[in-house]
């Protein structure tokens, strides 16, 4: 059945109406017509079954026959802050990441990053990545969509990462420990706090093709990073994202089905 990621206030009562790209796609692609059912999500408190009523040019709307609380969301909120990559790779990291459990990416400019930013496409930039996001959160049936940023500077990231309650940075020194067992002790940590209840928020820091210099580690260590290292082997920039996202949440029970 299809899944669509509305805004609060296209759900009034037990009406929703979907306009823009959800709508063509209903009406267009999917040859939507008036009883058929979807599931409609406002990205924040409800979602539900909703019987299509009317289809117009531009608009559907539905009546919502059943609602349900978020079901879609990890117990943990990972941040994913990825200093710009070249090419595509940043939709590749904002695709997967939120078809696994982002609930935020960062970008941002850090001393080796390759790519030059232009500034003045940042609005397209961000609206196309936005797009990638909903549709990824759409597809993986996520019940909220991940908070996409602005690129920010290397100074402006670590400010936005602090309010986390853990911050790993990536890093190839041998003295990094290692994600597992700083995810063993979090998790232990967390457990015994009275917290556990809160969804907890780590914030990941992965560097660009070329990675960190020893001045960006020393300085993010400041900032409450602590150095990790993904195992033995040298990860590309978008894999290593991926491979911590997927490490947090298995070892938080994300990974697997119902008790």
């Amino acid at each position: 059945m299809q899944r669509y990621m509305i805004a609060p206030e296209q759900w009034v009562a037990d009406t929703v109406t979907l306009t823009g790209d959800d709508a063509h796609h209903l009406m267009n692609v999917m040859r939507a017509a008036v009883d058929e059912k979807i599931w409609v999500s406002d990205g924040e408190q409800r979602e539900g079954l909703v019987i299509i009523t009317d289809i117009q040019k531009g608009k559907v709307t539905g009546r919502v026959e059943e609602e349900r609380a978020l079901e879609g969301e990890p117990q943990i909120e990972v941040w994913i802050a990825q200093s710009l990559p070249k090419g595509d790779k940043l939709e590749t990291v904002i695709q997967k990441g939120t078809e696994l459990g982002a609930t935020r990416f960062i970008p941002f400019q850090s001393a080796r990053t390759i790519v030059q930013y232009d500034a003045k496409k940042e609005i397209k930039r961000l609206e196309r990545w936005r797009k990638i996001i909903k549709e990824a959160a759409e597809q993986a049936h996520r019940s909220c969509i991940p908070v996409m940023e602005r690129p920010l500077s290397w100074k402006e990231m670590l400010e936005a990462v602090q309010p986390a309650d853990a911050i790993y940075f990536c890093y190839e020194r041998p003295d990094g420990a290692g994600l597992r067992t700083m995810l063993s002790e979090l998790r232990a940590k967390w457990s015994n706090s009275g917290s556990a209840t809160e969804r907890l928020k780590v914030a990941v820091i992965v560097g660009p093709e070329g990675g960190f210099t020893e001045a960006e580690a020393e300085e993010a260590k400041r900032h409450r990073a602590s150095w990790i290292t993904l195992g033995k082997r040298i990860l590309r920039t978008e894999t290593a994202a991926m491979a911590a996202l997927a490490c947090i949440l298995y070892e938080f029970d994300e990974m697997g089905g119902p008790e």
